[in-house]
């Protein structure tokens, strides 16, 4: 394991940090062309990427806190800034990174469906790229196996683990392919975006039976509980979505504000 990837004196780059400063510039330069090939100003992606980042680190630090840390919390409140904001729960910094970024499109009057679909595969693929900074600090580290595949993880024990961190990378690097070959097709707003949290939820269902949790609500792990509900909704909103535009076609525009 490599959690810190480089250091000049007492500066040092995480690899956690470093991996999400990558996802960071790889969806600004993606999304800076999506935006100007549709009509829109893409001077706008660098904030929304900004405060989308800044917001989900927030959110997924609070959830983290809730489900793990509560008591030792309320003992310590400043347990909250500890070094690398150690402990981050994804449907938290989902929920965060929604939340700043209906606050800038409200803000912009943009339509929330078609932002979501230009977001959605760099959602998919950012997911992928930090999941390889999980892997090389130690971090979300799958259960004990006899499998080639095995991993061992120095910081937990001497025992081959799942690296369910690069299993995760490697599916949400072939679900950003699909999502960027399905945003050339779709045929309603919206479907880019509901793709994803579809696919996103089946993935994370099925890995969390590899990966170690400390939380379990009877026979299912508190991600795939989570993931069961956003699934739910997930096929509702695209079953009811898919309804209502049946007799409409997505037509790209080219508009320049």
């Amino acid at each position: 394991m490599h959690p810190v990837l480089l250091q000049f004196g007492k500066l040092k780059i995480y690899s956690w940090g470093f991996m999400l400063a990558i996802a960071a510039i790889v969806a600004i330069l993606g999304l800076r062309r999506k935006f100007e090939r549709e009509g829109y100003d893409r001077e706008m992606v660098l904030d929304m990427v900004i405060i989308m980042v800044l917001f989900g680190i927030l959110g997924a630090r609070v959830a983290y806190i809730i489900f793990y840390e509560w008591d030792a919390f309320l003992a310590s409140p400043l347990i909250f800034f500890s070094p690398g904001f150690s402990g981050l729960i994804w449907y938290g910094a989902f929920v965060g990174g929604l939340l700043a970024f209906l606050f800038y499109i409200w803000k912009k009057g943009l339509d929330f469906w078609e932002m979501a679909d230009f977001f959605a595969p760099y959602l998919a693929l950012g997911y992928a790229l930090v999941r390889i900074g999980c892997f090389l600090n130690g971090c979300c580290y799958g259960l004990p196996t006899g499998s080639e595949f095995g991993v061992v993880f120095p910081q937990v024990d001497q025992e081959l683990r799942h690296p369910t961190q690069l299993y995760s990378s490697l599916l949400n690097f072939i679900l950003a392919i699909f999502l960027l070959w399905l945003s050339e097709r779709r045929v309603f707003k919206g479907q880019v975006f509901i793709v994803y949290l579809i696919g996103y939820c089946i993935y994370r269902f099925i890995i969390e039976y590899f990966r170690f949790s400390l939380i379990h609500w009877g026979p299912f792990t508190l991600g795939q509980v989570s993931t069961l509900i956003v699934l739910l909704i997930a096929l509702a909103l695209y079953v009811g979505m898919r309804i209502m535009n049946n007799n409409n076609i997505y037509i790209k525009r080219s508009r320049h504000r």
